[in-house]
């Protein structure tokens, strides 16, 4: 449920454009903000609020990727498919992760800690391969590094504190 909250801050958005639509994408951030990820219910209330049709939000939220449409983990890894890491050897990475996490791409882990997905730039490529846990990059991949990510992000998830963040997120 959309809290009044969220609903004021969309409408003190859209109050600073001429045009309501002007506010969607924020409006957009902020129901993912609050629920997770853009609920039907969501869509509904943005629409109402900004007065367009559902369709309307629908259509933008499912465009951009950055707007998730179902539940995911806590922690979104997305890994780089473009031209450059894949020369530089994703589809192994990806293949080692979906092992790793017990989940193929574009699922989540059943304890809900992983969502597993790819992109198709992360525009690092001079890094590649490159990935990306929710909005930290993690640069020069290879399944060494990608398994101590994973161990890290597990110690990290469990409250465990680290010491090796520094050095793996590099």
């Amino acid at each position: 449920m959309i809290s009044e909250e969220a609903k004021q801050r969309i409408r003190d958005i859209a109050a600073r454009y001429p045009a309501p639509r002007s506010a969607l994408l924020p409006a957009l951030h902020i129901v993912q903000a609050e629920e997770s990820y853009v609920t039907a219910e969501g869509i509904r209330t943005v629409a109402e609020l900004l007065n367009l049709t559902p369709a309307d939000v629908e259509s933008v939220s499912t465009f951009y990727t950055m707007y998730y449409q179902q539940p995911h983990g806590e922690k979104v890894i997305k890994v780089c498919n473009s031209i450059s890491c894949y020369l530089r050897g994703c589809d192994s990475l990806i293949g080692h992760l979906e092992q790793r996490l017990g989940v193929k791409r574009g699922e989540t882990t059943p304890d809900g800690k992983y969502t597993l997905m790819t992109a198709e730039c992360l525009a690092s490529c001079s890094t590649a391969p490159v990935l990306q846990v929710n909005d930290e990059f993690v640069e020069n991949v290879s399944l060494e590094k990608a398994d101590a990510l994973i161990d890290e992000l597990d110690r990290e998830l469990s409250n465990t504190p680290t010491t090796a963040r520094s050095e793996v997120r590099r």
